[in-house]
């Protein structure tokens, strides 16, 4: 469980390119919708749902905003983050802990920040150190960590084995299949890692 002064230690250091698999619930028919609502991180009780064992880790932010709010990634209409919603809400990696491996470049297209790292050779280690200072900050023993897209899950490759309790390589969330298929993918990967 994550306390108080953890929580706003992260939303200021991290908030800008870090969440929690926490939302707002869709509309029966509306898959997408409430996406935006990130009004359960105003609400203390929101504490009781957030988890420091397990984190979701993407390759980038991104959505292309000026200035993003505290805890917005992942939570957006675009790039299919409503599948990660669906595929884990009622399930013990509702709450985890979520971010990107690279930070503070925003880039939408996949290759184009794998050329970008290849270019810049030395943001790929600095990212993973960030990353690491995260995890302290997160007070994360050996998570389990699971990356989406095999991008993410090469970069996270870069960690010792011992900061760590899984790595776990995902299907990315903007797969082109039905999010019921996606939920079904990413339990199936995961299997029966996480006990309580």
């Amino acid at each position: 469980m994550i306390d108080i002064q953890q929580f706003e230690n992260i939303k200021q250091k991290h908030g800008s390119y870090a969440s929690w698999a926490v939302w707002a619930n869709a509309s029966e028919k509306r898959p997408k919708s409430n996406m935006g609502d990130l009004s359960a991180f105003d609400d203390a009780r929101v504490l009781s749902l957030l988890k420091n064992d397990v984190v979701m880790v993407g390759l980038n932010f991104s959505v292309l905003v000026d200035v993003p709010k505290p805890f917005f990634n992942f939570h957006g209409k675009g790039g299919g983050a409503f599948k990660i919603r669906y595929a884990f809400k009622d399930s013990p990696y509702y709450g985890a802990y979520m971010t990107d491996i690279i930070k503070l470049h925003q880039e939408v297209d996949a290759k184009k920040m794998m050329q970008h790292l290849k270019a810049h050779p030395d943001d790929a280690p600095r990212s993973v150190d960030k990353f690491r200072e995260e995890l302290r900050d997160l007070r994360a023993t050996a998570p389990i960590i699971l990356a989406f897209g095999n991008d993410t899950y090469k970069l996270l490759r870069n960690l010792d084995k011992s900061e760590y309790r899984k790595l776990i390589r995902l299907t990315h969330y903007s797969c082109r299949i039905s999010k019921e298929k996606y939920k079904e993918d990413v339990l199936k990967a995961i299997g029966d890692v996480l006990r309580y």
